[in-house]
Order: C-alpha cells, then structure tokens, then sequence
C-alpha cells in the first residue's frame, strides 16, 4: 500500500513501542512525501542495514526529503562546512578521519572515571533532596551535559544557554525559522569557544581540532556544534526512557540488579527497545537500486524507521518485549555503515555507567507518579520524558 502525506510521530498505548502507523506489512513500501514527492518507506531490519551500508544511497543534505510533516521549509541546499553528516565521500571521510581518533574505544573507556564521577556527584545531590526528584533535571539532563562540555573543553557554566538552543532545535512543534536560529545559536556557542582555544588551547577535542589547523573556523564551528548537540539529547533522553523502561518492568530490572555483568547487554538491548529516534535516517537513491522485493528508482527518497526495524522479529525474536539477558547485538540505534554514529562508545559508557550507579545506589527507586502522568511528548524528534518524578525509601 502507499502511505499518504508523510508519517505520524504519535505513539501508542505502549509509549515504548514505535509509533503504530509506522509499522508495515512488507519492509519496504510506497510513501507519499508531505510535498507530494513519491519515496519510500523502510521498516525491516535487513533492508534498513543495507541502505545505511549501499553507497547508491546519499546522505547528502541538498537531496534529502522530509518523511513527516514540519510546515513550510526552505529549499534545500548542501550541508554546511563541517556538517559531515549531510554529505557523501570523500567528504564525508576528510572529515570524519580528523575525528575518529577522539572518539575511539579506548578514549572512551579513559573517560570512565571521570564519567563515574559526574554520575557520583549527581547521585549525592539526590540523595540530599528532600522528598520526590524529577530524574531528567537532576541526573540525566546534566550528566550528559557535562560530560560533553569536558570533552569539547564548553564551559559547563553556560550549559542553560546551549540546553534552550537544542530544545527548540529538536522541537517539531516550532517554525522552521526558530529551529535554524536555534542551531545558529549553537553555532556561535562553539565558535567563541573556538576562539578562545585558539588563545589558550587545553586538553580537550576542539583545542585537538584547532592545533590540527586543517579545518577553518566555520568548519570548526559546525562540527563542535553536531558533537555538542548529539552527545547530550540522545543520551540526555536514553538515559530518563532506559530508567523509565526497566521500573515499568519490573522482572527485567531484577535481573539488571541483581547481575552486574548484564550491564552493558542491557545498553544495548535498551537501544533496540527504545529507538529515540521517531524516524530516520534519511538517504535517496543515486541510481536505480533493488532492496526488498522492489526497484528504488534514481532520485527517489528513502525513510528508514529504526524503531520498527529494531523490532523486527526475523532479526530480535519477541521483539516487544524487554529482556535485559538478549544478545540485542546489531541493534541500529546508533545507525550503521559510514555514518554510524561517531560518539557511539561515550554514549554506551554513559549509560552503563548512569543505569548501573543509579539503581545500586537507590535499589528501590520507583515513580513518584501514576505512569500514566509521565509527560512523554511526540512534538520532539528525539523522545524522552521531559519531567521523571522519582523517589525512594529514605532512611
């Protein structure tokens, strides 16, 4: 069947599942784009590795369609300099080749204490509360949040500033204007950020980055503002939904408790459970490619639904269901291919740490409200809870 003017963001009785009308019958089907563009939709898990791997299909920002409906958009042009998500190789590699040695595994693991010690301290400040604490404002809004600001060399001081920005970036309730003014916020953040690392650089990524001296200062910009950006909503948002997740089941979070050495397959399988992401990634076709059945014909765009691909049953048998003890190995939460995402190592060292801390330090946690009042919003692209009342047995 074809699929009519784009897709909804709104998601079920379940807030965990993906969003119903995005499940299909075949993996990949007709979409009718809001402007009318004739595209594609993809849901299963095979054919969604396989167009994130399949060079024919671009990332590149100026070809890129919309799948759901965000009011009138400017026409669209080629990414920004440094906005290497939005652009093929060779590109795309130049600049990802300068990057990939800050965020390698054992860069990552290096940061684990540091990491430990951010959640510490936030673990402190809640115990000290009095009475229920909302978990995004106390824990997993600013863990995240200053754990970038230390890998960029930010500021953690100004963190109110660049956390209005990504909220109304994110929004898709907002004009389009006021999400571009958002992001140019951002970027004039990190820009003078730029310029005082080139005064007094330090032991942080963008002062690597500046040292470098192959990326000019508008390149510089755009690419600490993409690295600020995404290592703290995603996370910000996974981090709030996983500790929701596991609380709403119960069994699973005994099991998490109770063996430590689960921790890092329950990351994973809460990526694949969760999907934060509504829709996307986004890529069209250069040439005619076959993928499920079907010719995807040269031009034509091409939505992915990782949320619905992560369940796929061929791939993660029971798939709505969550079990902290499955090999969710190859889950697509953080994409796959080329433009798998770069922070992908910060951010599993984040939450492992954030989970694993948080319930052996309230083993009892709970909500602080009916489930059903946990504000889960569907006007934002990245999903999470925007307030988590906790509480827990006070001595």
């Amino acid at each position: 069947m074809t699929r009519q003017a784009g897709l909804p963001l709104e998601r079920g009785t379940c807030p965990f599942d993906p969003v119903p009308a995005q499940r299909t019958q075949a993996p990949v089907e007709p979409l009718t784009y809001p402007d009318g563009a004739k595209g594609w939709f993809v849901t299963g898990y095979q054919e969604a590795r396989a167009v994130l791997a399949d060079k024919r299909m671009s990332a590149r920002a100026e070809l890129a369609k919309v799948p759901f409906d965000l009011g009138p958009l400017p026409p669209p042009k080629p990414a920004d300099p440094g906005v290497f998500t939005g652009m093929d190789d060779p590109d795309h590699h130049r600049y990802r080749k300068l990057l990939t040695g800050a965020f390698t595994v054992h860069r990552m693991r290096s940061l684990e204490d540091r990491v430990g010690e951010i959640v510490d301290a936030h673990l402190d400040a809640m115990a000290a509360a009095d009475g229920p604490v909302d978990l995004v404002e106390a824990f997993a809004r600013p863990v995240p949040s200053l754990v970038i600001c230390e890998l960029l060399g930010a500021p953690y001081d100004r963190r109110a500033e660049f956390d209005g920005y990504t909220r109304t970036m994110f929004a898709t309730d907002i004009p389009v204007a006021e999400r571009i003014d958002a992001t140019q916020g951002v970027v004039a953040f990190i820009a003078g950020q730029i310029e005082r690392k080139r005064k007094d650089p330090g032991d942080d990524l963008l002062s690597d980055l500046v040292r470098g001296g192959e990326l000019s200062d508008e390149e510089l910009a755009n690419i600490g503002m993409m690295l600020l950006v995404a290592g703290f909503e995603t996370t910000r948002n996974m981090i709030a939904l996983g500790t929701l997740a596991l609380l709403e089941n119960p069994e699973q979070l005994a099991k998490f408790k109770a063996d430590p050495e689960l921790t890092a397959g329950t990351v994973e399988e809460l990526m694949r459970y969760l999907s934060v992401i509504h829709i996307g990634p986004i890529r069209t076709a250069l040439e005619d490619v076959e993928l499920g059945g079907v010719t995807i014909k040269a031009g034509d765009p091409v939505a992915i639904s990782l949320p619905v691909a992560n369940r796929d049953p061929e791939k993660f048998p029971d798939p709505d269901s969550l079990d902290v003890t499955r090999k969710a190995t190859g889950q697509l939460g953080f994409g796959h291919g080329v433009h798998q995402c770069l922070g992908q190592q910060l951010a599993r060292v984040e939450m492992r740490i954030a989970l694993f801390r948080l319930f052996a330090r309230f083993p009892d946690l709970r909500l602080a409200v009916p489930f059903a009042e946990v504000d889960l919003p569907h006007d934002a692209s990245i999903y999470g809870p925007v307030r988590l009342p906790v509480t827990w047995r006070r001595e």
